[in-house]
């Protein structure tokens, strides 16, 4: 099932293994707004208005329930369907379309998560004595304290507390009915979705979920995707082949800047950065706050002083927390929209735009480069002269005396970059799988790599300070910063550049007395003797008999049947599917296609499944102590579970980490073990999925009286307005799109011949019926205008779009790529001049996939 993106258009090389599974017999469904290419090659295409998505999800997931179609012993052992929530808690369904808890503070409206929360026993043992621990003792040895009770259950799915109960009372309403309503989609066309999607799901089959950032771009993107994890996981597709959820990312390594982040909020390896907000006052604070102490999450304590110590080396001692205070703290939510307001308010100096083209590809573009103006410096690294870059001589704004280049005193500095051919590194894809790419050539004359960059960055920023006695710099001083290997350069012509090798094995980890490198995330201790740059990498440059040493995993090229364990280097451990302990029923025997699958790939007879248990295998310590029993897998993959903990093995009252879960609990990093149905925390907006119109919609919500998600993040600054519900000015839904022939902000793109070529100008999609409508012919020029500003482009009169009629009203939506601007062979106006900075209240991603706008006919000039 492809939803929220356009497969083969967008990512066209991995949509062949989609063509190559349907050649075998697999049926694609396409779920979009659009008739694309992906709908073409599908065997249903089921068209939904934008911002509509919940609601289709939701009527799967009602039609799952009310028809008895879920995987009845995966969803009772497997996830928290039986876990009963507080009596204090209260659903949409209750108060009109919003949870309890929902409230206003000076900050705006926020939820109160605390009636989400699970009914628990108390912890045994609970009134007696506890040992105490030495706060100098062992962080993990102190996470134990910190084990509450366990969840309370009912195994037969009828109490009405129960996550069950819950979540069939929440998608009542989601009717085929109320999904034609909805959506606009044929009540017939659902149907046939919902049947292909049951009939190819369950221990006999399962299917996958496909989206991209037609699912994240949207005030409930988290919840959309949410939503996918309710029906797979009440299908039973998750942690077995086949099922799953695929983001397709925009870029080629996107899921390695999330595992080794960009973010403002994460460390690597998903530890949050510690904050001013929150009791992060010393490093045992932060562990304590963080820390999940009954999953794998339990190991915290070694990740992050293993992560101090590679950062800080010698100078990390328990002494000092391992450097803990020298780690920046965020003061609220520093992502891109609220970044810019604050640049709007001359509140920041100076922005590094490295791969980053604000001034095309922000949201509320127009408002993005009158920020810009405000700053002191800006530093921008790309591989051609981009908007960003030039903005104060010719963005639309100067042009039009919106700003005066005489009065912008931001001083730019552009810097050159190399290309991924001229460089070492890797790229992580969407299962990720680490793949490494060699440099073929030096860039030329002045660019230089990403690497490159930065550390000579930090070199000239430790020559700046070495010799401050102001302990705030004490951290820059302190870092550890060894990146050049000059016999490693003895083959090119620039002689500094930073080895991708050298930072890899940081990454990797490795012993601290010795130097040598860590097996994997399982040797890293809390205690200072170990040193690891991302603990969910760690074994990418492991050592093996014939390699003491280590050795780059991510560069292996060995094919195999199925896994292929040896091409490339998947995190974690190189485990390629992740809780597939799932896999296998809960007595550690395959479900039936697990068992069919692997009858097909070893017809040896050696493989039950994907994993199993095999009560005869044996597994030896370093001490030579022998165990029988264990956890194996096909080919070679490493099963994401504790090798000999026994499908029988109890849970333990009071266990801490893994010791909490049963043998039969697969999802290790959860707390109760559980695939969660129902988030009873960790989100902002909701345990459960439900419809919200997106911030700005030509229709009202047809399922609550709650119009938007009630905590969606909106800035309400100078030149961001946004229309009303139903606004007559802006009567038509404005969805952004990408094409095959340009990339994100065209600026590897636009500049290159052949791609301007194929596509060489911008253009707006509609429907025969809105151009009748509008009296608008096919390739005029038209004016498309929203609250945020107007731009004009092409009519593309096509039947790939339609009207819909939404609860009786007719709604007509136009779709726009957004990859022009006014540099480059290939110019056109800013799309995004048209979005608004409205955002996820979870993550912060803008709207840009459904918002308002007018269309009119403009002149052929």
């Amino acid at each position: 099932m492809i939803m929220g993106s356009n497969f083969a258009e967008c990512h066209p090389v991995g949509f062949r293994w989609a063509m190559k599974g349907k050649a075998r017999g697999a049926k694609i469904i396409h779920i979009d707004p659009r008739f694309t290419r992906t709908s073409a090659m599908a065997n249903i295409h089921a068209p939904i208005r934008a911002g509509s998505d919940i609601v289709f999800l939701g009527g799967l997931i009602n039609y799952i329930l009310s028809n008895d179609k879920y995987f009845r012993d995966y969803v009772v052992n497997y996830t928290n369907a039986p876990t009963l929530i507080d009596t204090a808690y209260q659903d949409t369904e209750d108060l009109d379309g919003v949870f309890s808890g929902l409230a206003e503070d000076a900050q705006g409206r926020r939820y109160d998560p605390t009636s989400w929360k699970y009914q628990t026993d108390a912890p045994e043992g609970q009134n007696q004595p506890q040992p105490e621990v030495a706060e100098a003792s062992s962080f993990s040895a102190r996470v134990g304290r910190l084990v509450g009770g366990r969840p309370r259950q009912d195994l037969t799915l009828q109490d009405p507390n129960c996550v069950f109960q819950i979540m069939k009372r929440h998608y009542a309403r989601y009717t085929p009915e109320m999904v034609e309503q909805a959506t606009g989609c044929p009540q017939d066309v659902f149907l046939r979705v919902a049947e292909t999607i049951t009939e190819n799901s369950g221990p006999d089959r399962t299917g996958t979920v496909v989206y991209a950032v037609g699912w994240t771009q949207h005030t409930v993107g988290v919840q959309i995707i949410r939503a996918a994890t309710i029906l797979q996981t009440l299908l039973g597709n998750i942690g077995r082949p086949g099922g799953g959820i695929l983001a397709l990312r925009g870029h080629a390594t996107i899921q390695g800047s999330t595992d080794i982040p960009t973010l403002y909020n994460l460390l690597p390896g998903y530890l949050n950065t510690p904050s001013a907000l929150k009791a992060h006052d010393n490093l045992g604070a932060y562990l304590e706050a963080e820390v999940t102490p009954t999953a794998y999450w339990s190991n915290m304590p070694k990740f992050m002083v293993s992560l101090l110590k590679a950062w800080y080396g010698d100078a990390a001692t328990a002494d000092n927390d391992y450097g803990y205070g020298w780690q920046p703290k965020i003061v609220g939510d520093h992502s891109h929209m609220p970044m810019f307001v604050h640049m709007a308010e001359g509140k920041m100096e100076g922005f590094f735009a490295m791969g980053q083209n604000p001034a095309v590809g922000g949201q509320n573009a127009g408002f993005q480069r009158k920020a810009l103006a405000k700053l002191k410096w800006m530093v921008v690294r790309d591989l051609f002269e981009t908007e960003t870059a030039s903005f104060w001589k010719d963005s639309p704004e100067v042009k039009g005396g919106q700003l005066s280049t005489a009065d912008i005193q931001t001083e730019i500095f552009f810097l050159p970059a190399a290309a991924v051919p001229e460089m070492d590194g890797s790229f992580t894809n969407t299962q990720r799988l680490v793949q490494w790419h060699e440099k073929a050539i030096d860039p030329p004359d002045d660019c230089r790599s990403d690497i490159w960059f930065t550390v000579h960055l930090g070199l000239k920023l430790k020559e700046l300070y070495q010799s401050s006695t102001n302990p705030r710099d004490d951290g820059i001083k302190a870092l550890t910063w060894d990146y050049i290997d000059e016999e490693e350069n003895e083959q090119w012509l620039i002689k500094d550049e930073p080895s991708a090798t050298r930072i890899v094995k940081e990454v990797n980890g490795y012993f601290v007395d010795t130097g040598k490198p860590v097996r994997g995330f399982g040797d890293l201790k809390d205690d200072g003797t170990t040193a690891c740059g991302s603990w969910i990498y760690s074994g990418i440059f492991a050592p093996d008999n014939d390699n003491p040493d280590g050795l780059n995993r991510a560069a292996a090229r060995e094919k195999g049947r199925w896994v292929s364990p040896k091409w490339a280097f998947a995190w974690p451990a190189n485990r390629h599917l992740m809780y597939n302990r799932a896999s296998a029923d809960p007595a550690g025997n395959p479900w039936p296609k697990e068992a069919r699958l692997a009858q097909e790939f070893d017809p040896s007879g050696q493989s039950k499944g994907f994993v199993w248990w095999d009560p005869n295998g044996e597994t030896q310590d370093a001490q030579g102590n022998i165990t029988r029993g264990k956890w194996v897998g096909i080919e070679g993959e490493i099963p994401d579970f504790p090798t000999t903990k026994a499908p029988t093995t109890a849970a333990k009252p009071n266990g801490v980490g893994l010791d909490f879960h049963s043998g039969a609990d697969p999802f290790i990093m959860k707390a109760d073990g559980k695939a969660w149905l129902f988030a009873p925390s960790g989100l902002t907006d909701g345990p459960l999925p439900t419809h919200y119109e997106p911030a700005e919609s030509p229709v009202e919500n047809s399922l609550y009286k709650q119009q938007n998600n009630p905590v969606y993040k909106r800035y309400d600054v100078e030149g961001n307005a946004l229309a009303q519900p139903g606004d007559p000015n802006y009567p038509y839904v404005l969805s952004t799109y990408r094409l095959t022939e340009h990339h994100l902000s065209g600026s590897m793109s636009r500049w290159v011949p052949w791609l301007a070529e194929l596509q060489p100008e911008l253009f707006i999609e509609m429907s025969p019926e809105l151009a009748q409508e509008k009296g608008i012919r096919n390739t005029q020029f038209v004016t498309v205008s929203t609250p945020r500003g107007s731009i004009r482009a092409k009519a593309l009169v096509t039947k790939r779009m339609r009207p819909f009629n939404i609860n009786g009203k007719i709604v007509h939506q136009v779709g726009m790529p957004w990859h022009w601007g006014y540099k480059g062979i290939a110019q056109g106006d800013v799309v995004n001049n048209l979005a608004a900075m409205v955002g996820d209240p979870n993550v912060n991603i803008h709207e840009a996939k459904v918002f308002v706008c007018n269309v009119e006919a403009a002149a052929d000039v």
